[in-house]
């Protein structure tokens, strides 16, 4: 029998130990969580929960004790309907927790989030790993040059226009090969610029420009994002296509719906998790990687 995903001393289940901070996950790694850190007053699920660095830090080591390979640090809501921060502000936010988190947690794996070349580079040089951009490159115009000139393997999203009016009536004739054909495009981009291949996830932008069906189309159809290549995040924690499907309106209400949601991705073939409840997920992700394993021959 193939072994259980990497512990850490009391058992726990964590990859961070075994992980590199700048490669992304394999078909032959096992699927990893990606730990959601808001610094932000107006996330649609955490926003202001964490309003000062120590508090930050905290709960990102939670999260890594709970199992998190990767924790995405967001200094900008991308919430339905959310308005664009400044950089410097995203910088006061995101860079002195990036500092402190690396400073007591090394080996973490840590993304920024954020469409913002400025603030990507920031974050870089303050000790992060990973671009996390929601616009698949294409919200500036210096985010791909910094992340091919660093090597820093970035996350290409699908949305369909902007977070401020993404859920104003999406419309797709197919969602699941549309967003397929979206994400082979940015990675064609990616590469033509310098990006190397094997430093590429996507992230087909659950509840980013979609509707309840469309989201749901989405988490049936991952079998066609993952035949594209590149590692496929899924990002569907606490979301409010599931309080819609669910009749649940607070965001911290939805965990079932979330781990739901990160079985049927793993099984699906997604190579990264984000999410919100990181023990939750992470043993979620590990009863199903091993469910899906091949037994002895």
């Amino acid at each position: 029998m193939p072994p259980l995903l990497p512990r850490a001393a009391d058992g726990k289940v964590i990859a961070v130990s075994a992980w590199s901070r700048q490669r992304v996950p394999g078909p032959a790694d096992p699927p990893v969580v990606m730990g959601v850190l808001n610094v932000t007053p107006d996330s649609f699920s955490d926003g202001g929960a964490f309003p000062d660095v120590e508090s930050a830090v905290a709960c990102a080591e939670r999260m890594v004790r709970d199992g998190a390979a990767i924790v995405d640090i967001g200094p900008e809501s991308t919430r339905p309907g959310a308005g664009s921060v400044p950089d410097d502000e995203q910088i006061r936010r995101a860079v002195p927790v990036i500092r402190a988190i690396r400073q007591r947690q090394p080996d973490v794996c840590l993304s920024i989030d954020t469409q913002s070349a400025v603030v990507a580079r920031a974050a870089l040089e303050a000790g992060a790993d990973w671009i996390n951009d929601v616009s698949a490159l294409r919200g500036d115009s210096a985010m791909a040059p910094l992340a091919a000139d660093a090597g820093a393997p970035v996350v290409l999203m699908h949305m369909q226009g902007t977070p401020r009016t993404m859920q104003t009536d999406p419309t797709y004739v197919d969602v699941v090969r549309e967003v397929a054909d979206f994400l082979e495009e940015r990675i064609a981009f990616a590469t033509s610029v310098g990006i190397a291949r094997d430093r590429i996830v996507i992230d087909p932008g659950i509840g980013f420009g979609k509707t309840v069906e469309h989201n749901l189309e989405l988490l049936a159809g991952l079998n066609i994002l993952t035949a594209i290549g590149p590692p496929v995040l899924i990002g569907a924690s606490r979301k409010s296509f599931l309080g819609r499907v669910l009749g649940i309106e607070d965001p911290r209400g939805r965990l079932s719906g979330s781990l739901a949601c990160a079985a049927v991705a793993v099984m699906g073939g997604a190579r990264v998790i984000r999410a919100h409840d990181v023990r939750e997920t992470v043993e979620v992700v590990n009863i199903c990687h091993r469910i899906g394993l091949p037994g002895p021959a």
